[in-house]
C-alpha cells in the first residue's frame, strides 16, 4: 500500500519494475531505521500500468507485506482497495489509529496530503489506484461552480462503484488489450467525476446541458474513429476530433450512442475485421494489425467476444 520512496522517483520506479528491489532497498535504508534483520519486506507487485502506458489513471495490484513504512508523498490522488481483511495503523497528528479493514473496503488520500507513516498487520493483496490531479481539475471545469472543490481523505468507506471499478481496470491489465489506455483514460473521467460528487468539501453542480452529441460532432467523430482504426486511439484524440473535453465528450457520446467510445471503437475494430476477412488473400495477423490490434490472440479474444466464434472460423464459412 505504501511505496517508500521519494515523489521524482515514482514514475521511473514503477517503469522499471526490475529494480524495484534494489531502490526500495537503498531508500529505505535513508528513510527508516534498520529492522532488526536489516531487510525489509519485499513489495511484491503483480500488476502494474506504468508499463502500459496508462495516464490519467494508473493501477498498481501487490501483495502488501507485514510492514511498517515512511511518510509518503505521492503526488497523486490515491485509492486502496482492500482484497482481504487487515489491519493499518496510520500515524495521524502524532498519534497511531488502527483501522480494521474488510475485504471490499476502499481509503481515499487526495494529492494534497502525503500517506502517513503507516504499519501492515499482515500480508494482503491490495489493488492501489493512482490519480492524476490534473484529471480532476478537467472533470470540474465541466461543473458551473468549481470554486472550493477539495477532495476529503476518507479513511475507510464502502464504494461498489469504485470497488468494481478497480476490479474492471485490473482484468482489463491483466488481458494486455491494445486499447487498455482508452479503457483507462474512460475511467479516469468516471471516477473523477464520482470523486468530485460523493466526496468533495463543497459539492459542485453539474451543467444541466446533457442532450447529447449534435448530429454534426457524432458523424465527424465517428468518421475519425473508423479513419483511424489501426492505430491505439485515445480519449483525448478523439474527443480533440470535436473540439470538447474528454470528460463531456464520454458522457455526451454514450447519451448518443447507448456505449461508451471504447466500447464503440471496439466494435468498429470487429465490424472492419469481418469486412477483411472476405479477402482471403490477407492472413489473420495482417487482419489483426490492421484493425489496431497487437497481437493474434488479443484479436481472436475480442473477436470470439463480439461474434461467438473465431475470425479463423468466421472464415471458413464464408
Amino acid at each position: 500500500m505504501l511505496l517508500a520512496i521519494a515523489p521524482n522517483q515514482l514514475k521511473p520506479y514503477f517503469g522499471l519494475f526490475h529494480l524495484h528491489i534494489g531502490l526500495t532497498r537503498s531508500i529505505y535504508a535513508v528513510c527508516q531505521k534498520p529492522m532488526a534483520n536489516s531487510e525489509p519486506p519485499q513489495h511484491l507487485h503483480l500488476l502494474s500500468s506504468f508499463e502500459a502506458g496508462w495516464d490519467s489513471l494508473n493501477l498498481l495490484y501487490e501483495i502488501e507485506p507485514i510492514d511498517e513504512t515512511p511518510e509518503t508523498d505521492l503526488g497523486r490522488h490515491f485509492i486502496v482497495i482492500a482484497l482481504d481483511d487487515f489491519r493499518a495503523s496510520y500515524m495521524l497528528n502524532g498519534y497511531w489509529r488502527q483501522i480494521d479493514y474488510a475485504k471490499g473496503d476502499i481509503a481515499i488520500i487526495p494529492a494534497t496530503q502525503p500517506f502517513p507513516r503507516t504499519q501492515i498487520d499482515r500480508e494482503v493483496p491490495l489493488i492501489e489506484l493512482f490519480l492524476e490531479p490534473a484529471s480532476l481539475v478537467r472533470v470540474a471545469s465541466e461543473y458551473r461552480d468549481v470554486n472550493g472543490i477539495e477532495l476529503v481523505p476518507q479513511w475507510q468507506i464502502g464504494d461498489r462503484f469504485i470497488q468494481q471499478m478497480g476490479l474492471a481496470l485490473k482484468a482489463e491489465l491483466e488481458a494486455g488489450d491494445a486499447d487498455s489506455r482508452l479503457y483507462a483514460e474512460s475511467m479516469a473521467t468516471a471516477l473523477s467525476a464520482h470523486l468530485l460528487r460523493r466526496y468533495c468539501a463543497a459539492v459542485p453542480e453539474i451543467k444541466s446541458d446533457r442532450s447529447g452529441l449534435p448530429k454534426y460532432k457524432l458523424k465527424r467523430v465517428i468518421s475519425y474513429i473508423n479513419e483511424h482504426l489501426e492505430q491505439k486511439l485515445t480519449l483525448a484524440q478523439i474527443s480533440s476530433a470535436v473540439q470538447m473535453s474528454p470528460h463531456y465528450f464520454a458522457s455526451s457520446f454514450k447519451q448518443s450512442t447507448g456505449i461508451t467510445p471504447h466500447q464503440y471503437v471496439m466494435k468498429c475494430r470487429i465490424e472492419r475485421a469481418k469486412q477483411l476477412l472476405l479477402k482471403q488473400e490477407l492472413t489473420l495477423i495482417e487482419i489483426c494489425q490492421e484493425v489496431g490490434f497487437e497481437s493474434q490472440s488479443h484479436f481472436t479474444r475480442v473477436f470470439r467476444q463480439h461474434a461467438q466464434t473465431t475470425p479463423k472460423a468466421y472464415r471458413d464459412k464464408l
